[in-house]
């Protein structure tokens, strides 16, 4: 599929539906599926799983306006969210910079998540990172495999990554398509719900300063896209 040709057919949908037909068909997080604290209120952790765009890079006090932050907010007091992006990471177990081998992955047994929140890929579509739709899957499939494994079984949505307005860097519009089938397919065999960020912020170039990493508002679409697939 080539996303850059069709998003224009679909971005009236699209953005006022906040996410993809595929994202439509993901089942909400349900509360009464946690345990509670001692108020008796469902304690739920959240943890955002990604890259620098996650992380928050390039915006401005991005402990509150990066988009894991505009989420806690939209959830509310029963979830706790945490942000756990880190700049430059990769599906690739054999790129510049494995998610995998992060201190953000290895936090993840402690925390113990009951939601995971996947948004990698960006930086998969760099030549020295990106080895074919192939390799990416096999990666792919090993990542979610190793997150459904954390002792506390979380639901995991993964999403497709956001557009990227700019080539920079090695980072490329033209791969992130093959990026988008890997991680469909993969989801697809697997029954990994999938949120399409990549048309919900498709046609907001102003919310990407440099191309490819959202601003406060661009998180903020971002957020509310997966508050409406997740949403209690």
């Amino acid at each position: 599929m080539n996303r850059r040709l069709f998003f224009s057919a679909v971005l009236a949908s699209a953005v006022a539906a906040g996410c993809s037909s595929k994202a439509k068909r993901t089942p909400h997080i349900r509360v009464e599926d946690f345990s509670t604290d001692r108020s008796g209120d469902p304690i739920i952790r959240i943890a955002c799983v990604g890259d620098s765009i996650t992380f928050g890079a390039g915006i401005a006090d991005r402990e509150k306006s990066g988009y894991p932050a505009q989420l806690a907010r939209l959830l509310g007091s029963r979830f706790d969210v945490r942000n756990l992006g880190h700049k430059g990471a990769t599906v690739s177990t054999t790129g510049d910079l494995p998610y995998v081998s992060t201190s953000e992955y290895a936090s993840l047994p402690e925390f113990q998540p009951n939601v995971v929140i996947l948004i990698l890929g960006t930086n998969d579509t760099k030549p020295q990172n990106w080895k074919g739709k192939e390799t990416f899957e096999t990666d792919y499939r090993s990542l979610l495999t190793s997150l459904k494994a954390l002792k506390s079984r979380p639901k995991i949505w993964a999403c497709f990554p956001p557009p990227i307005y700019k080539d920079e860097g090695g980072i490329n519009a033209l791969t992130l398509d093959e990026v988008m089938d890997g991680i469909e397919i993969v989801c697809d065999r697997q029954k990994f719900p999938v949120i399409d960020l990549f048309d919900a912020l498709s046609g907001n170039p102003s919310s990407f300063p440099d191309g490819i990493h959202p601003n406060a508002k661009g998180a903020e679409l971002l957020a509310k896209t997966v508050y409406q697939a997740v949403r209690p």
